[in-house]
This record gives structure tokens, C-alpha cells and sequence, in this order.
């Protein structure tokens, strides 16, 4: 039985919000249960974009802040790692305040490069995926929670498409981007073969309505941590009172039997009833995934696709 840890916060405050996570991960046996003395230890928040820093649509700092001082104390080494949809990590990261207290820490922030890795899933038999994340001895997924005009919702397992690496989201939105449902489940897939050791959700403040960046501020007063990804978004959409079936990520997940039912899970704190909100906003409309891209930067995508995936290269198995 999947444990998820939730919880009720409200403030960013630093001198409140580390005690916040100790008591959120007290249940799942603490920061202790998942670092131990020397693992590299990737950091992985929604670092979305640079160009809307007021508007909550990427992980807040000073939740990546608390949680890198956990691990540190662990005796971790932390390292901050995304592939933003829009510039650098560094940069999103930059632009969003992030920079001070990343010094602080001495946090290093990478940027992600591609590895081919096969997969067990006959529709999606190899994924091209971030080796700084495949590499590292420990992944703590920290997603925002947010609405999503093409998905829903995006939450801890969307953050984890961020491990594929920059040109290949964009091929994945026109490739799997024809059917909603074929990229949900290659989400998933993604999810599965990245296999975060502990996701921490920020839900303090989320971001609803025409999300993942053309939303708006919406105060949740919720953190969430799991070692199931899978069983927290579950959790989650609760919360949030979200039918999962309109959630691709989530289908998905019925599809491939990672879909728990929530008598199936231990909920140490608050439950999701407990925490529900009954007016979170979704998005306007639905938007297609594939961009509808003109012809010749699908040709372009199509070329490396063949030249970067089709091809042999050394391939190596997910953990």
C-alpha cells in the first residue's frame, strides 16, 4: 500500500517551511529513507519559463531551496536539473530568482542531454531521455500544481517529461501529439522509466485555469510527497476535484495498471476529502498537442527523429 503524505501549508516563509517538509516526509521515514551519505541526488522542479515570475507557474525557489538543505544535511549531493520548454535551465532558473539562493548552497544547475533508453512498452520501445537524470542515484521530482490547456492537469507525473531533453518534446508533441491518449501514455512511459525516488508536490500556491503559464495564481495551501508518483497524482486530482478522466496522464495510468484506487492508499495526515476544493478552474478549451506545426519544421523534426532515434546507437536499459 502506497503511502501519501499530505498536508496543510500556507506560507513560503523559509523559518516555517523546512520544518513544513520534515513533517511532510516524516511518515515515508524522512529525508533519511531515500539519500544516504554521497548520492548525487538530482533536484527536478517545473522550471517552465522565465517570462511570468509572479504568476506561479514554475516550482517555487524556496521549496528547492529547503529540500536541497535536507539532502545536504542527508550528506547528498544535490544538483538542480530541467529542460525547460522555453530557454536554459539556467536561465529560467535565473530569471525567477533562483540564483541567490542556489549560491547560497553551492547547488549546481545542468542542463539536460539525451541518451536513447528501451523501454518494455511495445508502443514506445525506447525514449530519448535526460542522462544527467537516468545517472543520478536519487531523483526527487518536485512539480507545481497546475491546470493544463492541453493535458488538464499537470502535476507530478508531467513534471518528468522535463527529463526529455529540448528538441525531442517538441518531436514528441507532433509525433505522439496526433492522438491525446498516445502521449499521455508516453508521459507515463517517461514517468516510469525515470522512476523518481520521492516526489515533494507544491500545491502552497498553485496555478489554475489557462495553464501551464497563461493561468493564474491560485492559493491551495497544500504540500504533498509520495515515493509514488503515480499514487499522488492520484491523490491529487482529488483534491482538486478533478475527474481523472479528463486527465490523459491519468487514463493513461488505468491503461498500464498504475491507476491505485484511493482505498488503496495510506494517507498519514490529511486525506484528500479532508483538504477538497470544489472551485479550482480548468482551462477555457482544450488545445490540440501537436502545435500544428508547418510543414517544414515538421520535416525538420522528422529528420531528427531519423537521425537521433531510428538509427542504431547504444541503447541502454531503464533502471
Amino acid at each position: 500500500m502506497s503511502q501519501v503524505s499530505l498536508i496543510r501549508a500556507t506560507s513560503y516563509d523559509l523559518s516555517g517551511l523546512k520544518s513544513a517538509l520534515q513533517h511532510l516526509l516524516k511518515p515515508l521515514g524522512g529525508i533519511e529513507a531515500f539519500v544516504k551519505e554521497g548520492d548525487r541526488v538530482l533536484l527536478k522542479p517545473n522550471l517552465l519559463t522565465g517570462s511570468r515570475p509572479a504568476k506561479e507557474c514554475i516550482t517555487r525557489k524556496e521549496i528547492v531551496y529547503c529540500v536541497a538543505q535536507l539532502v545536504l544535511e542527508a550528506g547528498g549531493k544535490p544538483f538542480l536539473g530541467d529542460s525547460p520548454a522555453f530557454g536554459s535551465a539556467k536561465g529560467v532558473a535565473k530569471a525567477n530568482g533562483y540564483l541567490p539562493l542556489c549560491e547560497e548552497l553551492d547547488l549546481p544547475i545542468v542542463e539536460f542531454h539525451g541518451q536513447r533508453y528501451t523501454t518494455e512498452n511495445e508502443n514506445f520501445n525506447h525514449l530519448r531521455l535526460s542522462k544527467e537524470a537516468i545517472n543520478a542515484d536519487v531523483v526527487i521530482n518536485l512539480p507545481k500544481v497546475k491546470s493544463h490547456m492541453q493535458l488538464t492537469m499537470t502535476m507530478g507525473v508531467k513534471n518528468l517529461f522535463g527529463c526529455v531533453p529540448g528538441k525531442m518534446k517538441a518531436w514528441w508533441h507532433v509525433e505522439a501529439g496526433k492522438d491525446v491518449n498516445r502521449f499521455g501514455e508516453m508521459i507515463v512511459e517517461t514517468a516510469k522509466a525515470i522512476s523518481p525516488n520521492l516526489t515533494i508536490i507544491d500545491g502552497i500556491i498553485g496555478h489554475e485555469g489557462n495553464g501551464p503559464s497563461g493561468g493564474e495564481p491560485r492559493e491551495l495551501g497544500i504540500l504533498g510527497a509520495s515515493d509514488n508518483v503515480f499514487a499522488l497524482d492520484r491523490a491529487l486530482v482529488e483534491v482538486v476535484n478533478v475527474d481523472p478522466d479528463l486527465v490523459p496522464t491519468l487514463l493513461a495510468q488505468k491503461k498500464l495498471d498504475l491507476f491505485p484506487q484511493l482505498s488503496d492508499l495510506e494517507f498519514p495526515y490529511c486525506t484528500p476529502q479532508e483538504l477538497q476544493i470544489t472551485d479550482w478552474k480548468l482551462p477555457d478549451a482544450i488545445m490540440p498537442i501537436d502545435f500544428g506545426l508547418p510543414r517544414v519544421l515538421r520535416s525538420t523534426f522528422k529528420h531528427f527523429y531519423i537521425r537521433f532515434i531510428k538509427e542504431p546507437i547504444s541503447a541502454y536499459k531503464v533502471k
